[in-house]
């Protein structure tokens, strides 16, 4: 099993996989969404306050709980008894990510989810790593290069969660791969506070706006981008207070989301042209894959490459991220590295994770 609940903080994507061919097969899947106030106190402990040691192990413990129900969801979708499940790959929950600091923090508190569910878990899949003197993400990479590769074509899969992340597949070439930068999160928080919605459906809101060139270019300076691969970022960068630093205060609403959909694209676009000029097909996953405006736009910047959701390529895009974890479990368990150096900056190859195991 695969659990994934990622930037967004939108849910938990469940996945039941069988991994016993090249390709994976998935077997179920299940979306338990997280309800205002949790989103808000996982939102909360992104910064500093007081009492946040017992309040991240509070809500630990009600991810672990969560997670717990999740599975008992998939199995009786599955019609599965928990004995027949090796493992769960669970990511937990990331709350603080600073490899510059040597440290990504995930909460979820794998030890009582393998007591809940009678399933061994692994989790804690960054620190080791970090440890090698890696970013500890992006990780996904490391299944894309074993399951996603062509022999004679140019692949990048683009992940469009609340930070976009890419994987560039060039043939007979090592597969690298980054954060580009913000994805949804931006977008899904502005959209919130101007519309009560969870995100703009289809990308129909930032469609009525106009880009906004100077809050275009401000964002765009931002020293993250110019960065060189091997890189990596989060909330802890990109949070509302990052944007709301850029604003003047008499932009239209529409407008700032049509400049922040920009954004989203432009970064992403840039990252593919300088480090993965001779792509000729992209493959989308996350949530932005939804999102027509967004992949319209995508498609406009790339006129050279084809674009697509990987699920022309058998990967359900909703689900990459939880199969790809549930791949590094796999790898876990048989001892064998699952994070790329190349992408992460690690000095080696490295096992990563922690098991809990049940009988």
């Amino acid at each position: 099993m695969g659990l994934m609940s990622g930037t967004s903080l939108d849910g938990i994507d469940a996945v039941l996989v069988d991994l016993a061919h090249t390709k994976p097969a998935l077997l179920a899947k299940y979306y338990l969404p997280f309800d205002e106030a949790l989103k808000n106190d996982l939102l909360a402990l992104h910064l500093s306050a007081s009492n946040e040691l017992h309040q991240a192990q509070v809500i630990g413990n009600k991810l672990a709980r969560l997670y717990a129900a999740a599975v008992a969801s998939l199995l009786c979708q599955a019609k599965s008894p928990n004995n027949q499940v090796r493992a769960i790959a669970c990511h937990g929950q990331t709350i603080r990510h600073c490899p510059e600091q040597e440290y990504s923090l995930q909460i979820g508190n794998a030890a009582l989810l393998a007591e809940l569910t009678g399933i061994t878990v692994v989790g804690d899949f960054r620190s080791r790593d970090i440890a090698a003197g890696g970013q500890g993400a992006p990780l996904v990479p490391a299944f894309h290069d074993k399951v996603l590769r062509h022999q004679g074509k140019h692949r990048v899969i683009v992940n469009i969660g609340g930070i976009s992340n890419l994987t560039d597949l060039p043939p007979h070439q090592a597969t690298t791969g980054f954060d580009c930068g913000p994805g949804n999160l931006l977008m899904d928080a502005w959209c919130a506070r101007h519309t009560g919605k969870l995100y703009d459906d289809n990308g129909a809101w930032a469609a009525s706006g106009s880009v906004l060139p100077v809050l275009l270019k401000q964002m765009l300076d931002e020293p993250y981008f110019a960065l060189p691969p091997p890189k990596s970022t989060g909330r802890d960068l990109f949070k509302t207070e990052w944007l709301q630093a850029k604003l003047t205060g008499g932009e239209k609403p529409e407008d700032i989301q049509a400049t922040l959909l920009e954004l989203t694209c432009q970064t992403i676009a840039q990252s593919i042209q300088q480090h993965c000029d001779s792509a000729q097909e992209i493959y989308l996953c996350g949530g932005g894959a939804h999102n027509k405006t967004l992949c319209n736009r995508l498609a406009g910047l790339l006129p050279l490459c084809k674009l697509e959701s990987t699920n022309a390529l058998g990967i359900d895009s909703d689900y990459m991220e939880a199969i790809a974890f549930a791949w590094i479990a796999q790898q876990t368990l048989h001892g064998k590295p699952a994070n790329l150096p190349q992408v992460t900056g690690a000095k080696h190859p490295c096992i990563l994770g922690g098991i809990y195991r049940n009988p």
